[in-house]
Order: structure tokens, then C-alpha cells, then sequence
């Protein structure tokens, strides 16, 4: 059954639409042509999940490059909230599984991925979600599972930057402390955080880019 669609002129309306209409020129300028900073995070994610592990990759866009490198001898599961976006992850990524979804909204059982994974887009998502959403995350994961994401640096509640590649996109995000603190408080063990600039379509952005882990349970505990 096809999930029902996000509520016109809200936050996540804004986002499907935007990566709608910006399908190909998105490719083009961040999956044909990665920046060094997203070279540099997925080689931390190729390295940190083990082969044949079981990966949740939250805004997986067009499936390049990130999607693609990851899905390599590992289960794969994909999920974006744009349409347009998956209709050319399932084509660049065919073995790989997607899902059209709102993040504030997905649901899986726990302890059900060795990885999450989430490329920029967190930064897209109200922030007013991203406590419970970590959360879930941590409870998504196995123990000894990792996380990587990228987070804003600046503090900004949430609005329209218009003209973003060509289109009204939204942006949400805390400050850097505070995304740290979010992700310890979650119950994830950071095991990395630096802030990269990454080249943007008028000026750099920077992400605070964490690499956390699901504690391991104490042997005997339940």
C-alpha cells in the first residue's frame, strides 16, 4: 500500500517536492562529481560495517554514491522521502531494497540493522524530531551496531531557503554541542565527531559528521 503522501506546505512536503524537482541536477552535482568530505565519509562507513551486514541508509537520494559503495556485499535497505529520488536509486542500486518514507514517521523492529546511516539529511528534518529520531535509531540497531550521520554546526529552528539548486528547500538543525549531546543521550557511544566544510551550489556548508556505536551488552545481562 502506498504511504500517504506529506501534508501540503509542511516541512516534509517542501523536501519530496524540492528533491523532486532537482532529481538529476542533485545527481549530477553531489553523486557524479563527490566532494572529498563525502569520499571521506563513506570511506568511514565502508570500514566501520562489516561485510554482509544489514544497513538502513536514511535519505538515500539517487543511490550514488553512497548507496551504491554500501550495498556491496552487504543487505541494503534505502529510504527517501522524493519519489524521483528513488525511482534512480532502484535503477542505479538494483540490488538493493528502497522504501519511500517520512523519517519522523519509520518504524522497524529493534534491534533490526548492523548499521544506520544517514548522509545529509537529518539537516532536512524539523529538529524539533531528532531526540526521538535518534532514539528509534539506537533502538533499530544491534549491539555493537554503528552510526554515521551528518549534523548541522549552527543553530537554526527551521525555515525556507529559497533557490537552494534551483528550488525552495528546508532546512532544521542545533548547533554542534547539541547534536553531540543528542547522540550520547540517545544511547550511542560517540567514537568520532569533526565538523567538515562541504562545497555548497552558492557557499561551503559545514557538518558536524558523528561515528557512534549501540553499547554491547555486559555478558550474562538481558
Amino acid at each position: 500500500m502506498t504511504p500517504p503522501g506529506p501534508e501540503t506546505g509542511s516541512p516534509q512536503a517542501i523536501v519530496a517536492a524540492g528533491y523532486d524537482r532537482i532529481a538529476d541536477t542533485y545527481l549530477a552535482w553531489s553523486g557524479r562529481r563527490p566532494s572529498a568530505t563525502r569520499l571521506h565519509a563513506l570511506a568511514l562507513a565502508d570500514a566501520a560495517i562489516p561485510p554482509g551486514g544489514d544497513v538502513l541508509e536514511l535519505g538515500c537520494g539517487a543511490g550514488l554514491p553512497m548507496t551504491a559503495a554500501l550495498a556491496r556485499g552487504r543487505n541494503l535497505t534505502g529510504v527517501d522521502i522524493s519519489e524521483a529520488q528513488l525511482e534512480r536509486a532502484r535503477a542505479n542500486v538494483p540490488g538493493a531494497t528502497f522504501l519511500q518514507a517520512d523519517l519522523t514517521t519509520l518504524a522497524w523492529p529493534a534491534g533490526s540493522f548492523d548499521a544506520v546511516v544517514a548522509f545529509y539529511v537529518l539537516t532536512h528534518v524539523p529538529r524539533e524530531h531528532h531526540a526521538e529520531l535518534l532514539a528509534r535509531i539506537r533502538r533499530w540497531l544491534r549491539p555493537g551496531g554503528v552510526f554515521l550521520a551528518s549534523f548541522g554546526v549552527e543553530d537554526d529552528p527551521g525555515g525556507v531557503e529559497a533557490d537552494w539548486l534551483g528550488v525552495d528547500m528546508y532546512f532544521s538543525h542545533f548547533s554542534a554541542r547539541v547534536n553531540r549531546r543528542l547522540v550520547a543521550e540517545a544511547g550511542l557511544e560517540i567514537e568520532s565527531a569533526e565538523v567538515l566544510a562541504e562545497p555548497g551550489d552558492r557557499f561551503d556548508a559545514r557538518f558536524l559528521w558523528v561515528l557512534a556505536r549501540a553499547p554491547i551488552a555486559p555478558v550474562g545481562s538481558r
